[in-house]
């Protein structure tokens, strides 16, 4: 078999993606519960203080700003703030500069990102704001 007869999750001409059923989703949800808590306590143990937790929890949704140009625009530019992988590279960098403060915003970053995908928030499709990883097809809800 090639891998031309393997269907692909995601269709990139048609911008459709098979997304995750019930049982996925409570996975996903529970993945997203535990990182909440495992950068929650991270960031305590660092030290930085919650004043800093609570004034930048809500700052990576600037990353929905893109929108404001277009679906597509906004769909990228909101993933790139939304993907642990962002997040994850300025916490490297933190430890390898010695540099607390920057390893805390990366804490809360990962925070804010776990919590999104806890309440369902997940990464964007292009077709439109509301379609994420996360949100079932029509012809799957139930």
């Amino acid at each position: 078999m090639s891998v031309a007869d393997h269907s692909p999750l995601i269709d990139l001409e048609a911008q459709t993606i098979d997304r995750p059923n019930r049982p996925v989703l409570i996975i996903l949800r529970a993945e997203a519960a535990i990182v909440l808590a495992a950068a929650t306590t991270a960031y305590a143990l660092i030290g930085s203080g919650w004043l800093l937790f609570a004034l930048l929890f809500f700052v990576p949704d600037v990353f929905m700003l893109g929108y404001l140009k277009n679906a597509r625009v906004g769909a990228h530019v909101y993933n790139l703030g939304h993907s642990y992988v962002t997040p994850a590279a300025v916490f490297v960098g933190a430890k390898a500069l010695a540099s607390p403060l920057w390893a805390g915003i990366a804490l809360i970053w990962i925070a804010h990102i776990a919590f999104d995908r806890l309440v369902g928030y997940g990464l964007k499709l292009q077709s439109g704001f509301n379609d994420t990883h996360l949100t079932p097809r029509a012809d799957q809800a139930a």
